[in-house]
């Protein structure tokens, strides 16, 4: 028996095969029910996700001896001869080889005449994007007044190429891209009826290269079934689909995430010696980035396109790096994708769009300056694999929390039962963090949070853990301080990184010193009692404006209304 390629064989012959068309199957067959027969229906979509397929079995469930009915049988002579070919009352026509005036008219002058046999005569007219303008016009009146008998059904990939006159006389329905999930489910259902085998993952990958089409996934699947004889390996679908393996992408990945811009470059040679498509292979990068961007976010390694093995590692490597910087290289990547498609030197393009992507780990991110750290020596503050912590512009204040590198971290006792701030029962000593500069641990933290309320802290004369409290001493007469704390965003901000740090039960007080030697030597500005200074401090849009960008305020500017000016 001569072979019959999957995707004919498994062409859907209802609407209960159809895959991923779930809202138009379900208006198709309530319109059947209810007899409700528009003239004229418009399918658009992409190439294989079903079209002609479900323009076919409309027609056979108009024209089912037990019908209309909202499943044909495809037992009866109308459905068989449908589903062959062979029935003269269901036309069908492509458009590009019928796309002249002449043969427009010709086939208007046909229908008026009324079905053979069937119930409708139905006209199938795909791609109609490819007829003439004069054609169109000539299709015009046949599609607004049919004959009762008479039922259009077109098909098109490009629904904006068809004219507004043709689309307002149909029932337009676009079908959509079949979602991964669905179309790897149907691949599955299908290698177990051909006895393929094939893993989740291979089904995953090949799901995904399909695009959304389900007629190109299952010639995939058979071109594979065909390599492999009847396998379908992992590493078969990756190098016959990608044209790369997984080791590869994950290699350029950590390189680029690491700034080794030298091995990057040699990885674009090996491309370039492999007779890969560089463009394809940017491409396939990007799917990669974009996997391991939703792995950072504890997304589940089971629900990927990799195989597992692959997912767990890639994973491993995404946590280590930290989802923030993932996110910006791809970011980069991204912006470069329309030069490296556009670009006559596809090869070189990509060498530029992935050197640049590894200076970052080099560069220093805007939020390590606004929050007043400085760089590393070597100048890996940035995006890396291994990040460092960053370390504080100004010396962090003394803290009886604080113990040295040869010290043991000092123990802390539990906070009283009753606390004013931070609220609930003090934890146990074990459960309280003491490792040594857990001060500075707190300004850091709190400058990822909020860089101004971490930068007044630093400038407080004492901090000091004893009891379960922490006791913030201000600089004698430093009253923009205690404005800050004030705010509720600030003490809450303050509040929830102390419980990071120490524990939830640990709470917090100002006091004001007595002066020391930084007093001394940076005497803070008494703030005038001026009434105009106090409102422009209370006014909410003064507030954000210091709150971003970590100033004071040192005068107040008393200009005069409109009224005012008007008045004088």
């Amino acid at each position: 028996m001569t072979y019959q390629v999957l995707a004919r064989k498994y062409r859907p012959q209802d609407f209960s095969s159809v895959v991923g068309q779930k809202p138009i199957v379900t208006a198709l067959r309530n319109a059947l029910t209810d007899g409700r027969i528009a003239q004229a229906y418009l399918f658009s979509g992409i190439r294989g996700v079903g079209k002609t397929s479900v323009a076919r079995i409309l027609a056979k469930a108009l024209n089912c001896e037990r019908g209309p009915a909202a499943d044909p049988c495809n037992e009866c002579a109308a459905c068989v001869e449908i589903t062959r070919g062979d029935d003269f009352d269901v036309l069908e026509f492509d458009a590009a080889t019928h796309s002249k005036v002449d043969q427009v008219r010709e086939l208007t002058e046909s229908l008026k005449y009324g079905p053979g046999r069937n119930r409708y005569k139905v006209i199938i007219l795909d791609e109609i994007h490819r007829l003439s303008r004069q054609a169109f016009d000539a299709l015009l009146k046949i599609v607004e007044e049919p004959p009762a008998h008479l039922v259009f059904i077109f098909a098109t990939t490009e629904a904006e190429s068809v004219p507004a006159t043709l689309l307002s006389r149909c029932q337009e329905f676009r079908f959509r891209r079949v979602p991964l999930d669905e179309l790897a489910a149907h691949l599955e259902t299908i290698s177990k009826q051909e006895s393929i085998s094939a893993s989740p993952a291979a089904l995953r990958l090949i799901a995904r290269a399909g695009d959304g089409s389900v007629r190109d996934a299952v010639a995939l699947v058979d071109q594979l079934a065909t390599f492999g004889s009847g396998d379908i390996s992992d590493d078969d679908a990756a190098s016959l689909l990608g044209g790369l393996g997984f080791e590869l992408l994950r290699t350029l990945l950590a390189a680029t995430l690491e700034g080794r811009s030298e091995e990057v470059s040699q990885m674009v040679a090996e491309i370039d010696n492999q007779g890969w498509d560089p463009r394809h292979v940017y491409g396939e990068f990007l799917a990669y980035c974009r996997t391991a961007l939703r792995l950072g976010l504890n997304g589940d390694p089971a629900r990927t396109d990799l195989p597992r093995e692959e997912a767990v590692t890639l994973a491993e490597l995404t946590r280590e790096v930290g989802y923030e910087n993932l996110l910006r290289i791809l970011h980069l990547l991204l912006e470069s994708e329309a030069t490296v498609r556009r670009s006559e030197s596809g090869s070189l393009a990509v060498e530029v769009a992935w050197l640049r992507a590894a200076e970052l780990p080099k560069l220093i991110r805007v939020e390590e300056i606004l929050a007043g750290r400085e760089p590393s020596g070597s100048g890996d503050s940035g995006v890396s694999a291994k990040r460092q912590p960053p370390r504080p512009s100004k010396p962090a204040p003394t803290s009886r929390a604080t113990t040295s590198k040869k010290e043991k971290p000092a123990e802390i006792e539990s906070p009283p039962a009753d606390l004013s701030r931070g609220g609930g029962k003090g934890p146990s000593p074990s459960n309280v963090d003491t490792e040594p500069g857990t001060v500075t641990a707190l300004l850091e933290r709190l400058g990822r949070q909020k860089q101004s309320l971490a930068a007044h802290l630093g400038e407080a004369e004492e901090l000091i853990l004893a009891d379960g409290v922490l006791t913030i001493v201000a600089t004698p007469g430093d009253q923009w301080l205690h404005n800050t704390l004030a705010r509720e965003s600030n003490s809450r901000h303050l509040e929830g990184v102390i419980a990071e740090v120490w524990g939830p039960g640990v709470t917090w007080r100002l006091t004001e010193g007595k002066g020391n030697a930084r007093q001394e030597e940076k005497k803070p500005e008494e703030p005038p009692a001026d009434e105009t200074l106090v409102s422009a401090l209370e006014d909410p849009r003064v507030q954000a404006v210091l709150d971003i960008f970590g100033g004071s305020v040192e005068s107040v500017d008393k200009r005069d209304t409109p009224e005012e000016a008007q008045e004088r």
